[in-house]
């Protein structure tokens, strides 16, 4: 199958648009939805999205989606991603999202889940978490937790928390992976490159295999082995996008970031 093929994103301005009316709306929550329907057209008109790899994202019934992380733009184009493969996302994010009264409704209204670590290490969220997946919600996780210092911008080493969630319930576990975002809206930086154009690829894989390590006692190496897994299979996507061979060791700490 080409690329041409495998591009799964619309490409015109107009089908974009219709793209976002075709989208899930029960349930998103009125100001989730607002700030949806605010925010996607800038950034699918401003980018050029290349997605793939949606099919893998099931349709109904609980699933964890694990993606690396580079910007603070990756939240709005996952959504667009995730929300075009008919489901709703809900976000196990850090709690100063919740800080301002916009964001509280935005985040509240969104059914998110807030991980405050310096209150009992985030379990607050958690507990949220393996509610929504009782209720056949679609979660979305950043593993490593916050943008990944690996200078050439491969994910590094991660938290447990996902595995530790996916081996608990039963829940699978998408890898997704994307590229292109750093570029569009760079860390640091306080304005998206708007007129730029930049290609930001999104593509999900299958679910992770994690059968083996289920239904037994959740130890510290287990959830390592399961973790090392979720991100092999995210560091492979993204090899894939990149067109260049991974690190020799893809969950490996990662190393300074470079001034």
């Amino acid at each position: 199958m080409s690329r041409e093929r495998e591009n799964e994103a619309p490409t015109g301005s107009l089908a974009k648009v219709r793209l976002l009316a075709r989208t899930p709306r029960d349930g998103r929550g009125r100001w989730f939805g607002i700030a949806i329907d605010v925010i996607w057209p800038i950034i699918m008109l401003c980018s050029r999205p290349v997605w793939r790899g949606k099919a893998h994202v099931p349709r109904t019934g609980p699933v964890l989606l694990a993606a690396n992380h580079l910007s603070y733009v990756d939240p709005v184009t996952i959504t667009a991603y995730v929300l075009a493969a008919g489901r709703i996302p809900r976000y196990l994010a850090k709690a100063d999202l919740w800080r301002s009264p916009v964001g509280r409704r935005v985040m509240t209204d969104g059914k998110h889940m807030a991980v405050d670590r310096g209150e009992g290490g985030g379990t607050g969220g958690y507990r949220e978490a393996l509610r929504a997946m009782q209720d056949g919600e679609c979660i979305v996780v950043f593993p490593e937790g916050t943008f990944t210092s690996d200078p050439g911008g491969w994910p590094m080493a991660a938290q447990v928390g996902v595995a530790r969630m996916a081996l608990r319930t039963g829940t699978p576990v998408v890898p997704v992976a994307h590229w292109g975002g750093e570029r569009f809206l760079p860390p640091g930086s306080r304005w998206p490159r708007l007129f730029s154009r930049i290609p930001i690829h999104i593509v999900a894989g299958p679910p992770v295999d994690l059968d083996d390590l289920r239904g037994g006692r959740l130890t510290a190496e287990v959830l390592q082995t399961a973790t090392k897994r979720i991100m092999t299979a995210i560091t492979a996507q993204l090899a894939e996008i990149r067109d260049e061979p991974p690190p020799a060791d893809p969950s490996r700490p990662a190393q300074p970031a470079q001034p």
